[in-house]
């Protein structure tokens, strides 16, 4: 056997006492420190306890006094609160738990739902998008562009037609490599504007109505002495049906899409208009001209100042 003996532990109820024993001090701290710092012995200090605890009908051994004083003076049964760091931190994080632990497993899930959603699709949804648009500019566009050119030269019957059509197609190839969808699409726009120019068919003729209107005539405003003498005029194709067509009005410059429209002749076209149609009512002959498949222009049967009005 061992030749060191373990010290014997002292029962829970002196445990209990002495440091109820100390919690009677540090109530009565005027006590404590009168006795302990002054010259008094210890020995006055136990009195005294022993005096308090007899009024409450308590009967204290003198070592539980003696330990009871010793363990103030050794700050014994004191809590010391642990020095700040992390592990004190992390450790009350911890002890609070029930406090924060659902707001914030409620904002992680939200955290994460916004990642998946950001990372999962949006960024995805983004490239994939950023990859189609560069196919249309780099590939799609320029093809489309070069399938219309194709078709005009074709197609058409005229040079010019094939110039406008290679001038937009550059134009439409220089947006596209710079990255400007806006521009590369409108110069598609353009030149199927231009190749179903070509494919049109229609007849120009005079409207000839009851209380319409077959011409007028107007003072321009850029010289009030002159005067200006329009044929009012609509476009028929081989069905007799009447075609909307965008006019440039000479007045304002700008363009309007409209069913009729005034047509400036010379004098002499307006004059002798007008004493057919004073004769019985009816202009014997209606068309001004003719618009084939293949041509960009009207050919005209009439001579035709080539400006025209949209509103009178």
């Amino acid at each position: 056997m061992s030749d060191v003996s373990a010290k014997p532990v002292a029962p829970l109820d002196e445990v209990m006492l002495a440091m109820d024993v100390v919690d009677t001090l540090r109530h009565r701290q005027d006590l404590a420190t009168r006795e302990l710092a002054g010259v008094a012995r210890e020995q006055q200090l136990i009195d005294k306890l022993r005096e308090i605890y007899h009024q409450q009908g308590i009967e204290v051994p003198d070592h539980i006094l003696r330990e009871g004083v010793a363990a103030l003076a050794e700050s014994r049964f004191v809590y010391d609160p642990p020095k700040p760091g992390l592990g004190t931190t992390l450790a009350r994080l911890y002890v609070t738990r029930g406090r924060w632990g659902k707001p914030a497993m409620a904002l992680l899930a939200v955290l994460v739902t916004l990642g998946v959603a950001f990372f999962g699709i949006y960024l995805p949804y983004q490239t994939a998008q950023a990859e189609q648009a560069r196919i249309e500019l780099a590939e799609a566009l320029p093809a489309q562009m070069d399938a219309l050119y194709q078709t005009i030269f074709e197609e058409t019957k005229v040079q010019q037609a094939v110039m406008d059509a290679e001038s937009l197609r550059q134009r439409g190839h220089s947006y596209a490599a710079e990255g400007n969808r806006q521009g590369a699409l409108q110069a598609v726009a353009d030149l199927t504007a231009l190749r179903d120019q070509l494919r049109q068919e229609y007849v120009l003729q005079i409207v000839s109505r009851p209380d319409e209107q077959s011409g007028f005539w107007t003072f321009p405003e850029i010289n009030r002495a002159a005067t200006n003498y329009y044929l009012v005029v609509e476009a028929l194709d081989a069905e007799g049906n009447k075609l909307s067509l965008p006019i440039r009005n000479e007045e304002n410059g700008q363009v309007e899409t409209v069913g009729k429209w005034g047509l400036r002749v010379p004098e002499n076209v307006y004059n002798a208009v007008a004493a057919d149609k004073r004769d019985d009512g009816i202009i014997q002959n209606q068309e001004v001209g003719r618009k084939s498949d293949g041509f960009l222009q009207v050919e005209y049967n009439v001579p035709v100042l080539g400006g025209a009005v949209t509103r009178w």
